[in-house]
């Protein structure tokens, strides 16, 4: 009876600890498992869909005289709340914690700090590049907001919006020692 008792106390014991890990593991794991780099997104998720909406609202000067070009069909209009959707959505993935700025440095820019120092910076200061983030996917519900409204002057403003909020984040984070001209 003894025995039956220290090996039924032992086994509780046992269950109760693997509980606890069980416990533990779902606090410290995540469920996503991010495998592409910030700079695969960006290239592959953001700048193809962010074009199209920067280029949405252009004067174009030729020979033939000023032609005023933006969407005009519901169907141009839904094409490029799809493209925006897209870019709000990136701007989730980016956040993603264990995300590698970058697999190798495989940088366009000349003043672009290498993958390691980029993300000791977003180590050194997460709540800025998060508030980066988060005005990036403010400006680009701006736009959403004017492509639902069909208002070309509005989706032109949120392009800048967009712009800005990017340069701002690369400014900080990938190239903070560039001096650009003021605008």
């Amino acid at each position: 009876m003894k025995n039956t008792f220290i090996i039924s106390s032992a086994l509780i014991l046992v269950a109760l600890a693997a509980c606890r890990e069980q416990s533990a593991q779902k606090h410290t794991d995540s469920p996503f498992k991010p495998d592409a780099s910030i700079q695969e997104i960006m290239q592959s998720v953001i700048d193809p869909n962010i074009d199209p909406i920067w280029d949405s609202v252009q004067t174009v000067s030729t020979a033939a005289g000023v032609e005023e070009r933006h969407p005009k069909t519901d169907e141009d209009w839904q094409r490029l709340k799809k493209h925006a959707i897209v870019v709000r959505e990136a701007t989730n993935l980016i956040l993603m914690e264990g995300r590698k700025v970058a697999s190798s440095n495989t940088s366009t820019v000349a003043a672009e700090l290498g993958p390691e120092a980029i993300e000791q910076a977003i180590a050194a200061n997460r709540p800025a590049f998060i508030k980066n983030a988060h005005e990036l996917h403010a400006a680009v519900t701006k736009a959403i907001t004017a492509i639902d409204a069909k208002n070309v002057a509005g989706l032109g403003e949120a392009g800048e919006g967009i712009d800005q909020a990017c340069e701002k984040c690369h400014l900080q984070f990938w190239y903070p020692g560039e001096k650009l001209p003021p605008p």
